[in-house]
């Protein structure tokens, strides 16, 4: 978007909100003129720098947002010094702290992570009866210890058939009397799939190495060519489909289930479909996720839909009447009996990124941004101790 507007006797373009003049303006303005033009050129490139910096460090900075907490004690909000403090006065140097050990959880050991873990085999080493004869003439020598070494070995999955043979019964006595009795078949469990190849354990196989994994239904298939099964994606969708039908039913209990928390978190996400009726292939469409709050058993659900429109969360929220914890985004806006919460990590995120584009030399622990994001830090040190304790 292009605007153009007059400094007096000077035509000065704005284009995509920046300002540009050309020599001969530039010298045909008097001092004020370029006096304002310098300042808005000053504004103009310490946008660009911060805009500049922020893209550097998500290209090659660390993309955790974890604080480097090396003074724990002053993100506390029961600590009376962070109570009374005064974001203005310089931050002490380091000798001047008393620091604590920051706590962390212990790595598990090696014997407590083969502890968890059945042993498959036992291999034992023994000499042969002429290795065991003492060099001193004293004949055979006596086991006294033992020396155990542990390996993890990976066994990989296999792929194997199962017959279920159906037993058919008839009566002999009836059919030499030529008395019509009808020929009675033992049953069996139904198919997921009537008449399919494919077992539950097979595509829940498949759903997961797709889902859980990301991987392409191509190289699932590629990986069941290396065991020697011919096995097209085509039949890994169709599966997939006629087993999502199957789980349709518990999608809807845990929907209804759902819906009576108090509280439900929400966020969507861009997603491309390709050969969807109607749209390019290249359009985009979106994933909105519902989830239930911090409990022992959560509740997760996808709802896809073509586009981020806020009818899609009104409608599938429109039995829920609670805490509707989001990140913003205008579209979570009229729904009726719900309540907005906010989200800190993405307030916390805003905070980071305006002292990220400081320059080095700013005095940061002055500015409003340190101050939210340290109040930010306090309240995820007093989430930590609490998130543990019954209600």
């Amino acid at each position: 978007m292009t605007k153009i507007w007059y400094n007096r006797r000077v035509k000065i373009t704005q284009k995509n909100g920046r300002f540009t003049m050309d020599k001969k303006q530039l010298e045909s303005l008097n001092k004020d003129e370029l006096i304002k033009y310098i300042e808005q050129m000053s504004v103009e490139l310490s946008n660009v720098k911060e805009q500049l910096k922020l893209a550097h460090k998500a290209l090659f900075g660390p993309k955790s947002e974890k604080t480097d907490v090396k003074h724990p004690e002053q993100y506390s909000l029961f600590n009376e010094a962070e109570v009374e403090a005064d974001f203005t006065v310089d931050e002490p140097t380091v000798e001047e702290i008393q620091t604590k050990r920051v706590k962390r959880n212990p790595k598990r050991s090696r014997e407590e992570l083969f502890k968890e873990l059945p042993v498959h085999k036992t291999i034992e080493y023994r000499l042969t009866e002429e290795e065991r004869l003492c060099p001193n003439g004293h004949g055979p020598m006596k086991e006294i210890s033992t020396e155990v070494t542990k390996e993890l070995i990976v066994i990989p999955q296999q792929i194997k058939v199962v017959e279920h043979v159906r037993y058919v019964y008839g009566c002999e006595p009836c059919e030499k009397e030529n008395i019509n009795t009808p020929i009675t078949t033992a049953t069996m469990p139904n198919r997921v799939i009537p008449g399919s190849l494919a077992a539950s354990s097979l595509i829940a196989f498949i759903m997961d190495k797709k889902y859980t994994n990301g991987m392409p239904l191509y190289r699932i298939e590629q990986e069941f060519k290396r065991y020697g099964i011919d096995l097209s994606r085509q039949n890994f969708s169709n599966w997939m489909i006629k087993g999502a039908e199957w789980l349709e039913h518990l999608y809807q209990r845990m929907y209804e289930v759902l819906i009576q928390k108090d509280i439900i978190h929400a966020d969507e996400t861009t997603v491309q479909v390709l050969h969807e009726a109607g749209k390019s292939a290249t359009s985009k469409s979106y994933m909105w996720l519902y989830r239930s709050g911090r409990e022992s058993n959560p509740i997760v659900l996808y709802d896809y839909q073509p586009s981020r429109s806020k009818e899609h969360p009104k409608r599938f929220l429109e039995n829920f009447s609670g805490y509707l914890q989001v990140d913003g985004y205008q579209g979570y806006n009229g729904i009726p009996n719900v309540k907005l919460v906010g989200c800190f990590a993405h307030a916390r995120r805003k905070f980071k990124e305006a002292l990220d584009a400081l320059p080095k030399d700013a005095k940061k622990a002055r500015t409003t941004a340190n101050k939210g994001f340290k109040f930010c830090n306090q309240l995820y040190k007093v989430e930590g101790k609490i998130k543990s304790l019954s209600t």
